[in-house]
């Protein structure tokens, strides 16, 4: 048997089928996950013992006592991308709050609403309010209480009643909603934390931006560093969901250029097919598709140069191409502000669950 028990890493049996390898490799690897917390060496050995002990041939040699030869090699340092300057920090956007279109609408109701545990708001108040007076009037101003009048006078107090009776588990059942959901959740707004390694920096740029604008709604809430459903690892940089609307970003660092997507789907810059970077926004779409029934999905990529120059992109409503910061509050703002103070509970609860690690709330 080798020196490293990969068994003992993955704290099964020697017996342990291919689902118990599998499923004590995705526990663990929640905790020790860089990004979560754990370090590249751990991580490195927990990888290999799943992937020696999940390969049907490679365990059996391991078994055996033969030395395993693992086919994924040592990442290599990455190098610095072509006309890229070290260090370089892109200007941060100071965009004036009332160029945003929706920017004064989002403020119109700043109240959150829990779903559709929410409060019964002024008219059924202002009914039963008036219902109390008309059952009131009469015994202050002493009416003859005639049997047709006694008669109007009891369905009315007994209409008010029900009806007050009703207000009264509105407000009790919005009450509990929000005393639950600040149990749950907290009273912060932003879960998860952006990338902190110098090729990141987009990342931080988008946090700050998506923290400075968009928190303007009161249901909004950001999700930095998100895994797709069965993985691991940040698949997506960040998320905001707001009432029953998730848009899902990535934060990318190009050189100065014109971007636009082609119709069959490529990557353009300055007309001419750009291979300096990729997307994954249709992979995260299709698996959060299934993850969120009944929420709509949007995916979106904000783009900051990696030098200095200006970065210009498509017009965002045509599809979902690349955009400046400055169109993306735009566009994916004024999207998501239709339900500026609904919060879906579940589906708050759903996309937490796949941030990576556990992250931040604030």
């Amino acid at each position: 048997m080798p020196e490293v028990d990969y068994y003992a890493v993955l704290g099964v049996g020697k017996t342990a089928s291919p689902t118990e390898i599998r499923a004590a490799y995705r526990r663990l690897a929640k905790t020790l996950h860089p990004d979560a917390g754990g370090t590249v060496g751990t991580f490195q050995l927990l990888r290999e013992a799943y992937d020696t002990l999940s390969d049907s041939r490679a365990r059996a040699a391991y078994d055996a006592g033969i030395p395993t030869v693992h086919a994924r090699p040592p990442a290599k340092p990455k190098r610095r991308r072509f006309s890229e300057e070290p260090g370089f920090v892109p200007e941060p956007l100071d965009l004036e709050p009332d160029e945003l279109e929706w920017w004064e609408f989002a403020a119109q109701d700043p109240r959150v609403r829990h779903g559709r545990r929410r409060g019964p708001g002024h008219t059924p108040v202002v009914a039963a309010v008036a219902g109390m007076v008309l059952v009131l009037a009469p015994l202050v101003l002493g009416v003859d209480f005639t049997p047709p009048v006694l008669v109007v006078w009891l369905a009315l107090t007994a209409g008010t009643a029900l009806l007050v009776q009703r207000l009264a588990r509105g407000y009790l059942a919005a009450r509990r909603a929000r005393s639950e959901f600040a149990a749950e959740f907290g009273g912060g707004s932003v879960f998860g934390s952006p990338g902190v390694e110098a090729d990141e920096l987009a990342e931080r740029l988008t946090a700050d931006l998506l923290e400075r604008y968009l928190t303007r709604l009161p249901a909004a809430r950001i999700f930095h560093g998100l895994a797709w459903p069965g993985s691991v690892f940040a698949d997506v940089d960040h998320a905001v969901l707001c009432g029953k609307r998730l848009v899902l970003i990535e934060s990318k660092q190009w050189l100065p250029g014109h971007y636009e997507t082609a119709d069959d789907g490529r990557l353009l810059r300055n007309g001419r097919p750009f291979r300096g970077g990729g997307s994954r926004l249709a992979e995260s779409l299709d698996s959060y598709h299934d993850l969120l029934p009944g929420i709509t999905l949007r995916g979106a990529m904000i783009v900051y140069p990696s030098r200095a120059g200006a970065i210009t992109t498509a017009d965002p409503a045509e599809g979902t191409p690349p955009m400046t910061p400055e169109q993306f509050l735009h566009e994916i703002g004024g999207w998501l502000s239709a339900e500026p103070s609904t919060v879906d509970h579940n589906a708050l609860r759903t996309v937490r669950g796949q941030v990576v690690g556990s992250g931040r709330a604030a």
